[in-house]
């Protein structure tokens, strides 16, 4: 295993009718189901916008607009029994596509190898604590 590193990520909030999109996932070792913005990685030489872009393009084939800049995060967590440390780079904003705002609608979201599934999940159940949305940090955005 490598040195531990900080690991800079572009997350997007995009918000419709009280739901909030995100992508689903799953930690085995605490055996807890959660929550998270889309996006991902900034690559070296890469803004963040243009990471934030990439990312949801890569994942679902969605284009962005309306991206406004919100903040900077730092998120020290751990997942699957493995320490992690992100910064946050958090834009609000939304889909160029229609189509996008089927609220029931589950979307295929490829990560890498992995496929995972994203879905529209109601923003009260996440400021009540009901479904985990992770960084915690971002709920005071909703």
């Amino acid at each position: 295993m490598g040195k531990p590193h900080i690991r800079p990520i572009a997350l997007g909030l995009i918000t419709h009718q009280e739901h909030v999109f995100v992508s689903e996932g799953y930690d085995p070792v605490k055996d807890e189901r959660f929550y998270r913005f889309l996006g991902g990685g900034i690559d070296f030489g890469e803004t963040s916008i243009n990471a934030l872009q990439r990312e949801f393009q890569e994942e679902i084939q969605a284009t962005l607009i309306n991206i406004e800049y919100l903040t900077c995060l730092d998120n020290i967590f751990t997942c699957d029994g493995k320490p992690g440390h992100e910064l946050v780079q958090l834009f609000r904003c939304d889909f160029a596509d229609s189509d996008f705002y089927r609220l029931r609608h589950v979307y295929t979201l490829i990560e890498g190898n992995d496929t995972k599934t994203a879905i529209w999940i109601p923003m009260g159940q996440v400021r009540s604590g009901t479904l985990n949305l992770v960084p915690h940090s971002c709920r005071a955005y909703l």
